[in-house]
């Protein structure tokens, strides 16, 4: 049996902490870095490499087609997509390739290349290894990459058996580099396309924001528009919370103040989420409120990707001693 793409990823479930050790004796602990989710078919040198969502790939990044030529086994690899540039896993870099094709994507691979950080393998030997245990999955795939038939645009995530190290991946210093936390899966898992077997954590600190503005009513916000003022002098948004609940909606409705028409946000376009090309209905309010939200690792030109959690209100800070983009 041989698989035929698309094929639906296995996926994780979100867990706030990692689990005790003896909770999971046969878990292995993985770097969760930050690109495209990607499965790699690769067949007599040829390479498919599709998408979370089932897109071909293949096009945008010809670098990896070439690479595909030299590995020496038909194999199908899960892992993750990735640009490396300027110390760290580029993630706006990595987008823009994706949109490129033909003689722009041959001119973006030679000056931001991609990899492809292999963490599965679902094809090897001419079978299917969908119904075999993580952990001899695991070794096949080790097994490809220390005989060379998988190399450099190739690479093995990082992995332990030790918790303890695990939970230094946890520290934003990793984070700053583009590892966003840690993947746990147990070594006796099938593979099960799109089922969550698997559990993710994510490396989390706090940061401050001033709040600019809310989508729903003042009196009553459904969630905050967050910004931070540039070396410039400009009120810049870095951020969005995930909805709030009705305390903290009746707590900071009864603080924050309609903007009025000379908002430094009045007229500006916010889009609906990254990447988004819609736009956000949101409500203007005056920047003077400073509060405390949880966020991840995930941060691109000072904006933050992924939603972040309201915490607390900091009346303690005035909108000026927030730090500065």
């Amino acid at each position: 049996m041989v698989l035929t793409p698309p094929i639906s990823p296995m996926l994780a479930r979100p867990r706030d902490t990692l689990p005790p050790a003896s909770q999971m004796p046969d878990a292995f602990w993985q770097q969760k870095v930050d690109g495209y989710r990607v499965l790699a078919f690769i067949r007599s040198g040829a390479l498919h490499l599709q998408s979370r969502g089932g897109a071909n790939l293949t096009a945008a990044f010809p670098e990896l087609a070439a690479a595909a030529r030299d590995v020496r086994e038909d194999l199908v690899v899960d892992g993750e997509l990735v640009v490396f540039a300027g110390g760290r896993l580029d993630f706006v870099a990595l987008q823009q390739r994706a949109r490129r094709t033909g003689r722009s994507a041959a001119e973006a691979a030679r000056s931001a290349p991609a990899h492809v950080v292999a963490f599965d393998l679902l094809e090897a030997d001419g079978d299917a290894w969908l119904d075999r245990p993580y952990s001899e999955r695991w070794s096949r795939l080790e097994a490809a990459f220390s005989s060379g038939a998988l190399r450099t645009p190739w690479t093995l995530v990082a992995c332990t058996r030790d918790r303890k190290v695990a939970m230094e991946w946890l520290d934003p210093a990793y984070g700053r580099v583009g590892v966003e936390g840690v993947m746990i899966k147990p070594g006796t898992g099938l593979y099960r396309p799109g089922y969550r077997g698997w559990w993710k954590v994510r490396s989390f600190q706090s940061a401050e924001g001033i709040v600019a503005g809310v989508t729903g009513p003042v009196s009553g916000p459904h969630s905050l528009l967050l910004g931070r003022y540039d070396s410039a002098g400009r009120l810049r948004f870095v951020a969005r919370t995930t909805p709030l609940t009705a305390a903290a909606r009746r707590d900071l409705g009864a603080l924050l103040v309609p903007g009025g028409s000379e908002h430094p946000w009045a007229g500006v376009r916010i889009s609906a989420g990254w990447g988004s090309r819609e736009d956000l209905r949101f409500v203007t309010v005056r920047p003077e409120l400073v509060v405390e939200v949880r966020t991840d690792s995930a941060v691109e030109q000072g904006r933050h990707r992924h939603p972040v959690r309201y915490l607390r209100v900091r009346d303690d800070l005035a909108p000026h001693e927030v730090r500065a983009l």
